[in-house]
């Protein structure tokens, strides 16, 4: 059977129903839990919504007043029918008034809730670990933090407060029958179950349909982030016809659905529209007669009237927002889902605090696998030397970018040690670690925003005149000057208006810009021009001379120079040396070394 939402697979079959259902209380408190962060707001709310209910209650017995204590009697005093209907104008206009209220505080009551949710999640998913993204789509991510946080909205904007109004109103409104006419009372609450019946059936049929159309749209957002983020493959290979019938496909679905969404909440305001005047239709014909009798004032009946039509009105919307609540709570669940993974949650500031270090590192047979015992790194051993300038070579899923990856603890090792300064890198602060080592990856990822603000990434400890030597450092200064506003110029999502050396550029600058201890490039020359790179390659010797510098290399003419270099093969360190030592083995590394020269002639001659 196919895992439900909310479900957990570990809970015992035969009490899976009780386990769902204090679950969806738990949840439940959860969400109220946020009200009593803005209590003032809440309270208000709520006495403004008493008010309004009173209102309501108020005007049919007013009406009642006029009609059996003037008219039906012969009484044509114009002062006090006067009297009552300014009384009724009234409290017409306070009811108008204190809904007014009511809807603005509910709304900024609301908007302050999903702000510190939204802010709360996003916080949460930044701290999470790289086998958390590994494992979550963007698309889905992206549905959790908005469309479901928005689902959320409507929660705290109206829901809740709506929902203890709506029963005040019906005591109201009983307690106010009662008051008039015992026996009409008992009679016309016998309207209750039927309507109530009626109408969480009817509710309940369309939650089924939300929870699909919920899942549907999740499913289309996933496509659609994938396949944006994927749009240069699609069109190289000139898939776009059947991209779009698979979206098509997706969105059809969520079509149907969102119909079925729009004819089911259509029919429910005409379906207790016509039974509310059924009822009082039946009212009238039972009891009307008693009005000519003398045995009941026409005023009372006409209250009644209105109160059965009044009665209708928070009955069907407490199904409604009983509903609503079920389809929050789904959205909650998916939203607290993230927020209690504590395996996946990264603690940044554990540790021993270190602004900088000397830049020695050492692998200590270390064994690493994304799944289980599938292993990407097999007893890798090697130590670099303070400023030393060293490369990882080797066949595209020989554990090079994991070595990076490990040593910025984006993953932790099963077996082994990682030692940077003679220390386990686990003692250290995660955060300080990774301020200490900058990485430039061969997909560069440019921020919408300026020139500035994409090499200092909002820290405010480095200075504009850090930014531009950063930039000189690397070479990017003289394209930077070009552009028409400078540092300051405008970044598009992604810098999609910049070429690939360009965007590498900037990369190179805002990892020199942190002054950091560890310099690692990983396949970081792989876009750039060959003239670019040269002169790139002299700025980073000056640096590296200062640094330790970690080079993962795809063209290996750029490596020639460095003081090691290692050479994997399915996870398993086979070589090591200096280019020239590792030439004259004539083993691996040599192969390696020819066929890149080989494809380098290819791309001249292709150039020409």
């Amino acid at each position: 059977m196919p895992k439900s939402v909310g479900q957990d697979v570990n809970a015992p079959a035969g009490r899976m129903s009780e386990y769902v259902t204090n679950k969806k209380r738990k949840t439940l408190r959860r969400l109220l839990v946020f009200f009593f962060h803005h209590k003032g707001l809440f309270f208000l709310s709520l006495l403004l919504a008493a008010l309004v209910n009173l209102v309501q209650v108020a005007k049919p017995y007013i009406l009642r007043m006029i009609i059996d204590y003037n008219l039906a009697i012969g009484l044509n005093d114009m002062s006090k029918i006067g009297l009552w209907a300014v009384i009724y104008l009234g409290v017409t206009l306070a009811g108008v008034t204190m809904d007014y209220s009511q809807a603005l505080v509910l709304s900024s009551l609301g908007q302050r809730i999903m702000h510190t949710l939204r802010t709360r999640l996003f916080a949460h998913i930044q701290r999470m670990n790289m086998q958390f993204f590994d494992r979550n789509s963007s698309g889905s991510l992206l549905t959790r933090v908005n469309s479901d946080i928005e689902s959320l909205s409507d929660l705290y904007s109206g829901i809740v407060v709506a929902f203890i109004k709506d029963i005040l109103l019906i005591g109201n409104i009983m307690g106010a029958m009662i008051l008039l006419n015992v026996e009409l009372a008992l009679w016309s609450f016998l309207c209750i179950p039927v309507v109530a019946v009626l109408t969480f059936a009817y509710r309940y049929f369309a939650r089924r349909n939300f929870i699909r159309l919920k899942a549907q749209l999740s499913r289309l957002n996933g496509f659609l982030a994938e396949n944006i983020n994927g749009m240069r493959i699609v069109q190289i290979f000139a898939r776009e016809k059947e991209k779009n019938a698979e979206f098509g496909k997706l969105g059809k679905e969520y079509y149907r659905l969102g119909m079925v969404e729009i004819i089911l909440n259509s029919l429910s305001n005409p379906l207790l529209n016509a039974l509310s005047h059924l009822f009082a239709a039946l009212l009238l014909m039972f009891f009307a007669p008693r009005t000519i009798l003398g045995g009941l004032e026409i005023g009372t009946l006409y209250a009644f009237v209105l109160y059965i039509k009044q009665f209708f009105n928070p009955v069907s919307n407490l199904a409604d927002q009983f509903t609503s609540i079920q389809s929050s709570l789904i959205s909650a669940d998916r939203v607290f889902d993230i927020i209690d993974k504590e395996d996946s949650l990264e603690d940044l500031d554990e540790g021993e605090p270190i602004s900088a270090f000397s830049g020695r590192i050492e692998f200590k047979n270390v064994w690493f696998a994304y799944v289980d015992e599938n292993w990407v790194l097999k007893d890798i051993s090697f130590t670099i030397e303070p400023g030393q300038n060293v490369a990882f070579v080797g066949a595209t899923g020989s554990g090079k970018s994991t070595i990076i990856s490990l040593l910025a603890r984006f993953y932790e090792i099963q077996k082994g040690e990682i030692l940077i300064d003679g220390k386990d890198i686990r003692q250290y602060k995660k955060s300080d670690l990774r301020r200490c080592i900058s990485v430039v990856q061969q997909d560069v990822f440019l921020f919408t925003g300026d020139i500035n603000y994409n090499i200092r990434l909002n820290d405010q400890t480095i200075t504009d005149a850090d930014i531009v030597q950063a930039a000189k450092t690397v070479g990017a200064h003289p394209f930077i000057k070009s552009l028409p506003g400078g540092y300051t110029s405008y970044v598009a999502e992604r810098g999609a208006e910049f070429s690939a050396g360009q965007r590498q550029l900037v990369a190179f600058a805002r990892a020199i810009a942190v002054k950091p201890s560890v310099l690692i490039l990983d396949e970081a020359t792989a876009s750039i021009d060959t003239e670019t790179e040269q002169a790139l390659s002299q700025a980073m010797k000056a640096v590296s001379d200062q640094i330790t510098t970690i080079t993962v290399a795809h063209r290996l003419s750029t490596i020639v120079h460095c003081d090691q270099i290692f050479v994997l093969d399915h996870g398993t360190l086979i070589e090591r040396g200096t280019h020239d030592e590792l030439l004259a083995f004539n083993d691996h590394y040599a192969n390696l070394y020819r066929l890149s020269l080989a494809a380098q002639e290819e791309e001249k001659w292709a150039a020409k």
